[in-house]
């Protein structure tokens, strides 16, 4: 029996110096000193042991189990050891490397141009006004001169609610709400989110306006002129021009279309511009005096200017971006290019 209980400790003892790894070494212990190992096996065989022999067998076979034990406890230190030091070395850091430069974010292309528009206004004077983005069908089209049979409906596909209530279509209702709160002379600006059922390279059902409203004595096409002449040299450049073309809308007369020289070819037509030298960039005019007197302003004694713009569509034509879907997909390859702005 002594010899059995011998070639049991070597065999244990030539398992465990063969084992390198944590995971076959815990397999081994099982083997030997776990719930069904040969050693426990040896216990459970007690029962065939004459009964005055069984203490000593039962010492015996719990001194070869803390032996055997006590070779994988031995070999377990030295495989831990062995482990974290291959984990300090894959994980080791060269200190005279140069560091790691971490990414800093960017503002958005949109953010980008919505703040040049700002500064270019407020450097002239305006105002901020931000109005609800669910608004009333009475600001969003009737105190607009826009009443629920006019034509000028069908040109926005809106997102009603109720019959009274909807998605903006654009940022002019908050001109009206400056009107009704404000005596002149007002000059402010309001952009914000605005929403059509539309969608194409060129539309999207959500998108950005900036639109300002100038009221004081003696307001003329001449000061629309000039007002955007600054902007447009301020957001371009010094040799961007602009040129009024007749157009209408409701709540504006005279309207006109406002159009700028091609920021790439600078007049002498590309692609960008179709060949013409010139793109359309916002529409404008004089404030009807029917939206003046509807807010209980004076047409008599005042006038007003107004303009609107798609933050989206300047920086399409600033950057040359063909495709508005572009602004919304959150490519960061895309994004990245506007880190250095």
């Amino acid at each position: 029996m002594q010899d059995k209980f011998e070639e049991i400790r070597q065999k244990a003892l030539s398992d465990i110096s063969k084992t390198d790894t944590m995971r076959s070494l815990l397999e081994i212990k099982a083997a030997y000193v776990g719930k069904n190992g040969s050693i426990r096996a040896l216990l459970r065989g007690m029962k065939d042991i004459p009964a005055d022999e069984r203490a000593a067998f039962g010492k015996i076979v719990n001194d070869l189990n803390d032996q055997v034990t006590a070779l994988f406890e031995d070999k377990e230190a030295i495989l831990k050891e062995k482990e974290l030091n291959e984990k300090y070395k894959s994980q080791a850091v060269d200190i005279t490397l140069p560091g790691k430069k971490p990414q800093s974010g960017s503002l958005h292309p949109l953010n980008i141009v919505k703040n040049e528009i700002l500064n270019a206004f407020i450097g002239m004077g305006f105002e901020i006004f931000e109005g609800p983005e669910i608004e009333s069908d009475y600001y969003c089209f009737q105190a607009l001169n826009i009443p629920k049979d006019h034509p000028a409906r069908d040109m926005q596909d809106t997102f009603y609610f109720t019959d009274n209530i909807l998605l903006r279509t654009h940022t002019s209702p908050g001109q009206v709400r400056t009107m009704e709160i404000k005596k002149p002379p007002i000059k402010i600006l309001s952009p914000g989110r605005v929403y059509r059922a539309d969608d194409d390279a060129s539309h999207s059902p959500m998108f950005h306006q900036i639109e300002g409203l100038v009221v004081d004595k003696g307001i003329s096409l001449c000061d629309l002129k000039g007002l955007l002449d600054e902007f447009v040299q301020t957001v371009f450049d010094d040799d961007t021009k602009t040129r009024f073309r007749p157009s209408y809308f409701p709540f504006t007369e005279p309207s006109v279309e406002v159009d700028v020289t091609c920021c790439k070819c600078h007049g002498e037509g590309c692609s960008l511009c179709k060949g013409t030298g010139w793109i359309e960039i916002l529409g404008a005019g004089i404030v009807n005096k029917k939206v003046l007197e509807m807010s209980g302003i004076d047409s008599e004694k005042y006038s007003g200017l107004a303009f609107g713009l798609g933050i989206e569509r300047v920086a399409m034509i600033k950057f040359g971006i063909p495709n508005i879907r572009t602004l919304f997909e959150s490519n960061l390859k895309f994004l990245r290019q506007f880190n250095r702005r």
